[in-house]
This record gives C-alpha cells, sequence and structure tokens, in this order.
C-alpha cells in the first residue's frame, strides 16, 4: 500500500513527503503499488469470467470505422492466417501501441519531453520503515530523475528518467549508465547500497505523447491509446483505470439507446481531457527549475498542498475545489520564473560529511518536510 508520494533532491538538501490521509481534498488514504504486467493479466481474467470472449495470440494490423453501424478490426493469430472481426463499437486499449491513432496520424509528441528510461527490480533496497514503506520515491537531480517503487517485500522497481540524446552520446551500456547515475546522487547511493539486481537494466523509450482526438466514430481511445506522460507522479494506471470506466459507461448506454454514441464520446473527451491536462502541465513543470523551487517550498496559504496531494492521490473528481487551486499554483510558478519569491534549489553535491535527518511537520499537518544537520 501506498499512503503518500516522497519528493528527494538528489543532494539530500531537501525533502518533501505528501501524506494522503491528511490531505484536504483527497478521499481514500492510500493506493495501490502494482506490477503492470501482473496487473493486466488480473484484468484480463477477471474480463473473461464476467463473459467476455478473451482472444490471445491474435495481432491486431488495422481498424476500419467507415461503414455507418459498426467497426471492422484486421488481425492475424500465431499461424499467419488472417481474420476480420466487426463490433459496433471499439475501445482501443493498445497502449503505447497507440494502435488506431497512429493509423489515423494523431500521435502528438512533447518536443521538449524526448526522454529514456532505465530500470529494473532490485532486492535490498533501503525503503522507510512503517507506513511509509510502499510510498514511491522521486529523486531530483538536476536534469533527471529517479523513482523508487516498492512492489512486494523483496522487490522494488527503480529507474532513471534522462534524455535520450544524452543518453545515446555516453555510447555505454545501460548498466554502467545506471550505476553511475545512481553514484552521482547522495540520496540514490544511500538507498541502493546494499541492493541486489533481481533481472537486467532495461531500456524504454519514454517520449510523451497525446493523440489529437480521443474519439472517431464507434471508437474510444483510453489509457496510454489516448495519450502517455512521463511517469513521475504515477498517474499512467490511475488514468487507464479511470478513462476505461468512462468509455465503459459511454459505450453500455450507447449500446442500450442503440445509437452511435456520439454525444456520449465527446463527454467522455472532455472529462479526459481535463484529467490529463492537469498531469501533463505538472509533468512539464517538474523539468523547470521554478517549477522544482516552488515545489519544494510548500505554503498551507488557500490549501495549495492539498490540491496537489490530491492529484498524487489520483483524485480526477474534485472538481473546482482542486482545479482552481492548481491554476494558482502555476500561476505562482510563472511569477516566480520572472521575479524569483522563494530560494533557489542547488543540486550541487553537498559536503562529504555526516548528515543525520529529523522529520518535522510543518503547519500543515499533510506535510513533512526534512531538516538537514550538517
Amino acid at each position: 500500500l501506498k499512503t503518500g508520494a516522497q519528493f528527494h533532491v538528489g543532494n539530500g538538501s531537501k525533502c518533501l513527503k505528501l501524506i494522503f490521509r491528511n490531505g484536504r481534498y483527497t478521499r481514500e488514504a492510500t493506493a495501490f503499488q502494482v506490477e503492470r504486467a501482473r496487473f493486466d493479466h488480473l484484468l484480463l481474467q477477471h474480463a473473461q469470467k464476467s463473459g467476455a470472449e478473451v482472444r490471445e495470440g491474435i495481432t491486431v494490423t488495422r481498424f476500419d470505422n467507415t461503414a455507418p453501424d459498426s467497426v471492422a478490426i484486421e488481425t492475424r493469430d500465431a499461424a499467419g492466417q488472417a481474420h476480420t472481426f466487426r463490433a459496433r463499437f471499439l475501445i482501443d486499449a493498445s497502449g503505447r501501441g497507440n494502435l488506431t491513432g497512429n493509423q489515423q496520424g494523431l500521435r502528438v509528441v512533447h518536443p521538449r519531453l524526448k526522454k529514456l528510461s532505465l530500470f529494473g527490480h532490485f532486492a535490498g533496497v533501503k525503503l522507510d520503515q512503517g507506513r511509509a514503506r510502499g510510498d514511491t520515491l522521486i529523486v531530483r537531480l538536476e536534469n533527471k530523475w529517479f523513482w523508487i517503487i516498492p512492489l512486494a517485500m523483496e522487490k522494488v522497481s527503480v529507474g532513471c528518467v534522462m534524455d535520450q540524446a544524452e543518453f545515446a552520446a555516453m555510447k555505454q551500456p545501460p548498466e554502467q549508465v545506471f550505476d553511475g547515475m545512481v553514484q552521482s546522487s547522495a540520496v540514490m547511493r544511500e538507498r541502493m547500497k546494499s541492493a541486489r539486481l533481481l533481472n537486467s537494466i532495461q531500456t524504454t523509450s519514454d517520449f510523451s505523447y497525446r493523440n489529437k482526438r480521443f474519439v472517431d466514430h464507434r471508437l474510444v481511445r483510453v489509457g496510454d491509446a489516448a495519450g502517455f506522460m512521463d511517469p513521475i507522479f504515477s498517474a499512467g494506471v490511475h488514468l487507464a483505470m479511470y478513462s476505461g470506466k468512462l468509455a465503459a459507461q459511454a459505450v453500455t448506454e450507447s449500446l442500450t439507446a442503440g445509437d452511435d454514441g456520439r454525444n456520449r464520446f465527446r463527454k467522455y473527451e472532455r472529462r479526459v481531457t481535463r484529467a490529463m491536462q492537469l498531469y501533463w502541465e505538472m509533468v512539464e513543470g517538474f523539468y523547470t527549475r521554478p517549477f522544482i523551487e516552488v515545489f519544494f517550498e510548500p505554503r498551507n496559504k488557500l490549501n495549495l498542498p492539498s490540491a496537489v496531494t490530491a492529484l498524487l492521490a489520483g483524485e480526477l473528481e474534485g472538481g473546482w475545489r482542486i482545479y482552481w487551486r492548481m491554476r494558482l499554483f502555476f500561476w505562482i510558478v510563472k511569477i516566480h520564473s520572472r521575479w524569483p519569491i522563494l530560494p533557489k534549489v542547488c543540486f550541487d553535491e553537498m559536503p562529504d560529511k555526516p548528515q543525520t535527518a529529523e522529520f518535522v511537520p510543518a503547519s500543515d499537518p499533510m506535510i513533512e518536510q526534512t531538516v538537514k544537520q550538517l
């Protein structure tokens, strides 16, 4: 279980803990950490038990929604045989494969978020004790960041996100690059000093993108097939579940009504776009210094930290009370970028001497900040 999220500056100079249970606009005190492949398989099994016809080992090659009353998909099975299936509606859950969006030329890649992830599963990673043991840890270096996500008692996902161009220029094996990034951060060195790699360091492109449209005639795109963003705020699975639920509702109502679902799909698109936009702005900001300097200096004026925590906890139906506070948060970031009003964040290595950390509750009980005794 995840009770909150921790954000650290890589040299150990700052730490911010956002705790779900104390957020004023957060309905759930905990969230689940899941292994994506196992979770997806669990959902597939549940769909089959609920009456869905499941066909595995089949590759969808293209779709056609030009008919007025149905959608067709063309497929190939493991033996190379072609098959065509037709249904009244198509929900595209193809993930970053982005089948229908790519076919229609809708994918737009964020020009400044062309990233690459290096990651693996580890045992022996140093985690906090007690309730915080399952929390996600984000460690921010000057131009890259790490995640530490506990998955089981002795399995922790650890990854580093960096510019793809920087990785290519290093001309080193992924394992060597990953280890070098760990050694460049005091926080990561401490967390990983007894860690043991369980598999191998893997790489994957981490380009953030969105499709120009999330819906089409008798077609709804959900999850990463609608858009994929840098996983800083762990929104991917939750947005996939959120959009999947809304899409299923829209399709079910359309089947009952016997129409093409056009108006329901437009409503779906508006809701998912609004939800994704807030996370998108958070991700864009995270790579800028003004955002980081505001983020690591929370003030409890107007309950702004509670709005940020609500987003981290997956609160997508918070309405205006969260929306206007996030707009104010981004406005403060913009002001700070022009006329600095908060301390600068230093990413340089701290002096190499013993330090102790003490967690001191701030005026808002939702926030805990780390004070370093040098």
